[in-house]
């Protein structure tokens, strides 16, 4: 059994990992970001991931500091990672070099940073990510997870 599986009785175990301000989910621009709040989204992933043999484990912090030290738990745990940045998308190259040390990551976003203002349209974690989906509100956590489903079996 791998890392990944260890605990999880035997499903592959997934980060999902959320950045600054995801947790005003449902409150912060409802228009751009949806009504859901991001206890409905845990639920969610927790039943998709659940269905497509995954275990996640969601999680949210306002803190650089934190979410670093989570990438680097994914990276010694070989947990593969779904990843809103939020914000620290634009501009941490500290999020970017811990998350180049995930063997896993998709990015996701609820919106489409592409269409909508000039500062947002800028990933430093792009390149080096596995891909990124955006625009397709909590369905973009949907899509990746099922898209780490298909890799974990195409690994195995």
């Amino acid at each position: 059994m791998s890392a990944a599986e260890a605990g999880t009785g035997g499903a592959v175990k997934v980060l999902v990992a959320n950045g600054p301000n995801l947790g005003r989910l449902g409150a912060r621009e409802p228009e751009v970001y949806g009504r859901s709040s991001l206890a409905e989204l845990a639920a969610k992933c927790g039943a998709w991931a659940a269905a497509l043999g995954l275990a996640a484990d969601v999680r949210q912090t306002d803190s650089e500091a934190e979410l670093v030290g989570w990438l680097h738990q994914a990276a010694d745990e070989a947990w593969p990672v779904v990843l809103n940045p939020a914000a620290f998308t634009h501009y941490s190259y500290a999020l970017r070099d811990a998350v180049a040390q995930v063997p896993l990551v998709i990015e996701v976003h609820l919106s489409n940073p592409a269409a909508r203002e000039d500062f947002r349209r800028q990933s430093v974690i792009a390149p080096v990510v596995r891909g990124t989906i955006a625009g397709f509100g909590l369905d973009s956590y949907h899509l990746a997870l099922a898209e780490l489903a298909r890799l974990a079996a195409a690994s195995a």
